[in-house]
């Protein structure tokens, strides 16, 4: 059982991992947590629970919250991940999609956990990398040569 249980679980790792951009540390965390679900879905459905119970296998009752995650706006964005403070999922970059699935815009996510509006809300690798190709490609030139000429054109 427990063999055809990892099958299965790395059949949805591998699934989520071509779906997008995982570090090594997200496909561990997702391997552990699909393999714990499975495992429960598992024991639920030889003790001949009810669909209720099973519905409910993974779910949180509530939210947490940034204390319980142990996690505070600016520490919750890491070198290679960075922590949703509204259900605790790791990415390398938290989107406006991921956060229409809390009801909320990255403007409130931000006002809500004290984020500059301004901030990324990326892991600081993808943020650096991000950076170093925009300087690759003469962004900064580029911009120095617009200023100078907006100054030029403005008396």
């Amino acid at each position: 059982m427990g063999k055809r249980l990892l099958e299965m679980c790395v059949q949805i790792v591998e699934a989520q991992a071509s779906a997008g951009m995982m570090s090594t540390e997200e496909i561990e965390h997702s391997l552990k947590r699909i393999y714990k679900v499975l495992q429960d879905l598992d024991a639920l459905e030889e003790s001949g629970a009810g669909l209720e119970e099973i519905q409910t296998v993974g779910e949180k009752k509530e939210p947490p919250q940034a204390a319980t995650l142990g996690k505070g706006p600016y520490e919750s964005i890491g070198e290679h991940s960075v922590v949703c403070l509204e259900c605790g999922a790791q990415f390398r970059q938290i989107t406006a999609n991921h956060l229409k699935s809390h009801g909320l815009t990255p403007r409130e996510y931000k006002k809500k956990w004290g984020f500059r509006l301004k901030d990324s809300l990326a892991a600081k690798a993808v943020t650096r990398s991000r950076s170093e190709a925009a300087k690759a490609r003469g962004i900064p030139e580029n911009l120095k040569a617009y200023q100078e000429s907006r100054k030029k054109k403005s008396p």
